[in-house]
Formats: C-alpha cells, sequence, structure tokens
C-alpha cells in the first residue's frame, strides 16, 4: 500500500515537472519568437547600440576659404574630446592650415595671411590624429561637409563613423527647433550663451555645451548611428512646404527634386510618400 501510495506521488511529481518543463519550453519558445520578432525590426539596430554606446566622441569643425572641397582649401580645424557618460570635456584643440587666400574672410574672418605665421602644424596634426584614434565616433554639424576635407592636403583620413547634428540627431520637440538646426539655434534652445560664430573651436565649444545639458543624449547618439538611406519626396509643387518642414532640401542630392538621408524608423513617421533611392548606380 505504502509503496502504491510512493509510486502514486512520484507520478504527480513527474507529470507536475513535465508540464512544467513542457510550459518552460513553450514560454522559452514564446520568448525566442519575441526576440526574433524585435530582432527583425528596428529594434534590433537600438539594442545593437544600446550595447555599445560611444564612450567617447569627438566634436569636430572645420573653417574653408569655399564650399568646393576640389577647388578650396581647409583653413582651420577645431575638435573636442568628449565623453558621453560624464558629460565632460577631457581634450580640446584647434589649428589653422597655410592658404593663399581666404574668399570666405567676411564669413570666418580669418586672413589668409594670419594662417602663414609660423606654428607648430606637424604636431598639431598627429595630436589630432591621436584624439581621432582615442574616440569612438565623430560629432560634426552639417557632417556631409566636413567630412570631404579630410584625407586630402594635410588632413588625415577618418576612419570612424560619423553622426552629423544637424541632420542625423531628432532633438527634443520641448526645444522647439526646426528639422535643421543652426549651431546657433541649438546652442540658444539649450541656454548656452552666443558670443561668437563661424570660427572652429567655438562651435564645437557649442556642441559640447548642448551634450553636457542633454539628459537624452545617449538615445540621440545611439539613434543618429542609425543607417540612413537617401529617399526621395513624392509631392506636388503646392505640398513642398511639407518636405522642406521635414527637412528635405531643393536640387541638393537630387536634382529637381526634394531629398534627405533618414533612418527607416523616422521615415515611417512622415506624412507624404518618399521613394528610396538607390545611391549604387
Amino acid at each position: 500500500m505504502k509503496e502504491e501510495k510512493n509510486h502514486h506521488q512520484e507520478s504527480e511529481q513527474l507529470g507536475f515537472l513535465c508540464e512544467r518543463t513542457k510550459n518552460g519550453a513553450y514560454k522559452k519558445n514564446e520568448d525566442i519568437e519575441v526576440k526574433r520578432s524585435l530582432n527583425s525590426k528596428e529594434e534590433r539596430f537600438a539594442i545593437f547600440r544600446e550595447e555599445n554606446l560611444p564612450e567617447n566622441i569627438l566634436i569636430l569643425d572645420t573653417e574653408t576659404t569655399g564650399l568646393d572641397y576640389k577647388n578650396d582649401d581647409c583653413l582651420e580645424v577645431g575638435s573636442i574630446l568628449f565623453n558621453v557618460k560624464n558629460r565632460s570635456v577631457l581634450a580640446q584643440q584647434s589649428f589653422l592650415l597655410p592658404v593663399e587666400n581666404n574668399n570666405a574672410e567676411k564669413i570666418n574672418n580669418i586672413p589668409a595671411e594670419i594662417t602663414k605665421l609660423p606654428q607648430p602644424l606637424s604636431e598639431a596634426i598627429v595630436y589630432f590624429e591621436s584624439l581621432v584614434r582615442v574616440s569612438d565616433v565623430i560629432v560634426a554639424h552639417n557632417a556631409e561637409f566636413d567630412k570631404k576635407w579630410f584625407g586630402i592636403n594635410k588632413l588625415p583620413q577618418i576612419e570612424k563613423p560619423w553622426i552629423c547634428s544637424m541632420d542625423d540627431i531628432t532633438w527634443p520637440a520641448e526645444r522647439q527647433l526646426k528639422t535643421r538646426p543652426s549651431v546657433r539655434d541649438l546652442a540658444l534652445a539649450y541656454g548656452v550663451p552666443v558670443w561668437n560664430a563661424h570660427r572652429a573651436l567655438t562651435d564645437c565649444i557649442y556642441l559640447a555645451e548642448v551634450f553636457k545639458r542633454c539628459g537624452e543624449l545617449e538615445k540621440l547618439l545611439i539613434r543618429g548611428l542609425e543607417p540612413k538611406v537617401l529617399i526621395r519626396a513624392e509631392i506636388s509643387y503646392e505640398e513642398r512646404h511639407l518636405a522642406k518642414n521635414s527637412g528635405f532640401r531643393w536640387n541638393d542630392a537630387i536634382k529637381g527634386a526634394w531629398s534627405r538621408k533618414m533612418s527607416r524608423r523616422d521615415i515611417e513617421k512622415l506624412e507624404f510618400p518618399v521613394h528610396e533611392v538607390d545611391t549604387q548606380t
């Protein structure tokens, strides 16, 4: 009788364990399916980036003699090495590169003759390369413009990811900024005093001060690193304000069209149809 009772109890226990194991397996499979679902969408990239958040970013700006990198020259570089976690400046630097003429002097207030005064340029470039080396990401306002000047003349090629603080970062709505804010407007929105403009290091300082005040900086950087695709707005002439208000530019990357680069996450938020453009062709 006792053996039969024990056998009955063992059977119940085995049944309970089997059921629990089965439920655990179902739960595990369910969790896997949830993860697969997440991994099939934009969350996959976000999760990956959260695990690989940049520790140090190099805030960078350039001043040039004109807009054409093939015919004009870069005459100043400014940079600030910034630690994201501590919201702190670790190092900063600016240096001039000698030029014969500066057609943009009225904008950046750098006379060409000043650039030719003696300075330790070769040492400055070596130090700049060391700042690039210890950074995880380069951040620039209008990065597409700034990155063109590296790898030519005396400036080294930069093989690091870039984030554009004008195009790649969607600033919090409560700051009431335009879709593509200027450095000045961005600084003022975060309570940073503006005392000068159009010198490389000054603009870097403004961005560093904004980042110090930005509680959502990690989130903004993660999203700023998401892959971007070039898209064209499919709108009529009467609806062009929709594209303009969303940061699209006319006749820029695509001639005769409103276009911009955006992440797929942000594309889904647009209120008008767009078409992805294959940049490989």
